[in-house]
């Protein structure tokens, strides 16, 4: 079996954390992607048991220096698969309340902090092999699915990047690199709340299995962690 590099953002806790953890439990290379020291000091751990097969890096998808600084480490080597999981859950609000300066906020990371992180490691994907991205996204993000309103910033901003990721898979398709984006489900972690039916474990051995056999014809497309195609 031939291992491969993973890039990962927001990979200290939940869902990214799970992601780095499968990674190295069968074998591939991880670049981890991490906010705040508290962040890195939760990966430290699995740093020290993984042979240097994990590096950790400090990383605000929100911030342009930042994502440059980044980019100019783990562009040393070819990327094979590009994690896009950094997010935020911004404020859950009705119209009266919400709050412009946490929707931009919101917005910076969720959907403008994917485009930011792709557009910097694009040399290193093309390098690469397989030159996938899988971008977690949220089935709030549906349009069609939308039947209760509310979670103004969340909801908006995961709708921008569904839009952006189905531009980049028209726009990288001549490169040979793929792009999906993924909804990993209502996951128990400290974003999903304790009340979520859905261990890390499962959410991403099943996205795990949707990025291994994604082909050509899967790029721009809305799966959720068990391969359905979720409507727009």
């Amino acid at each position: 079996m031939k291992y491969m590099r993973y890039v990962i953002t927001g990979a200290s806790r939940g869902i990214g954390f799970e992601f780095v953890h499968q990674l190295l439990e069968r074998g591939d290379i991880v670049d981890a992607g991490v906010r705040s020291e508290e962040g890195l000091r939760r990966l430290e751990p699995l740093r020290r048991a993984s042979r240097g097969r994990l590096r950790l890096h400090t990383l605000d998808v929100a911030e342009e220096r930042s994502v440059r600084g980044f980019a100019s480490k783990v562009l040393e080597e070819p990327v094979d698969v590009l994690i896009n999981n950094a997010g935020v859950p911004g404020l859950w609000c009705t119209l009266a309340d919400v709050d412009y300066v946490d929707m931009l906020r919101t917005f910076a990371v969720n959907a403008l902090g994917p485009l930011r992180v792709t557009s910097a490691l694009l040399p290193g994907l093309l390098r690469g092999g397989p030159r996938k991205v899988a971008h977690v996204t949220s089935r709030m993000g549906s349009l069609s699915s939308n039947h209760e309103g509310g979670a103004y910033a969340y909801r908006m901003s995961k709708v921008a990047l569904n839009m952006g990721v189905r531009n980049l898979s028209n726009d990288l398709r001549g490169h040979g690199i793929l792009s999906v984006l993924l909804h990993p489900g209502w996951v128990k972690t400290d974003m999903g709340g304790p009340d979520a039916p859905l261990p890390p474990r499962e959410s991403v051995r099943g996205m795990l299995n949707i990025i291994d056999g994604l082909r050509a014809e899967h790029s721009g497309r809305f799966f959720d962690y068990q391969g359905e195609e979720v409507p727009w």
